[in-house]
């Protein structure tokens, strides 16, 4: 008889486990917040709707730089470069999930910005002229911090180690021993 063969997705009861942000992912909750955008903004009397605010974009903007030198610090003490103190693993995972958290927000956002950029630039009246700067503000800072994200979670990795450099595990060399 054969064993059931574990699943690859995880180890889980339902075999689920958390892996690498899909792109696809992040895709399809722009697109959908750029389409919501877009037909509240289109379906509201845009005059009546006061001005853009540059709040958010600073904080986006904030949030990319600091997720990008966490991303750089994370990477250099994983790989245990000289003058760094080695990580805990905790900060490590907590990394990991702020990243995935990020990304994804900020996929709406951008998502968001896009829509309302998109009509921004179709609509012709002044107040739509004077928001459009931070519209482009917004979407750049949210690509940004989509991109910072997404290299902090793969700044979180565990690098590969040569075959010569790992260690036999004891359970490897004697299997039947279990």
């Amino acid at each position: 008889m054969t064993q059931a063969k574990p699943s690859p997705r995880g180890s889980g009861p339902d075999g689920s486990r958390m892996g690498p942000t899909r792109i696809s992912t992040l895709v399809v909750a722009g697109l959908g917040a750029a389409a919501v955008a877009w037909l509240l903004i289109s379906s509201l009397y845009y005059s009546g709707i006061p001005r853009l605010p540059w709040l958010p974009v600073v904080t986006l903007a904030g949030l990319a730089v600091l997720e990008a030198y966490a991303a750089i610090n994370t990477r250099g003490r994983i790989e245990r470069k000289p003058g760094r103190e080695p990580v805990n693993p905790l900060v490590v995972a907590r990394f990991v999930v702020l990243a995935k958290a990020s990304a994804l927000a900020a996929a709406i956002f951008a998502g968001f910005y896009a829509g309302l950029s998109g009509w921004l630039f179709v609509e012709t009246t002044r107040a739509a002229l004077d928001d459009r700067p931070a519209a482009v503000g917004g979407l750049l800072a949210s690509l940004a911090l989509v991109g910072a994200a997404l290299w902090l979670e793969r700044s979180c990795r565990v690098p590969e180690r040569p075959d010569d450099e790992r260690e036999q595990d004891p359970w490897e060399s004697h299997p039947g021993q279990r």
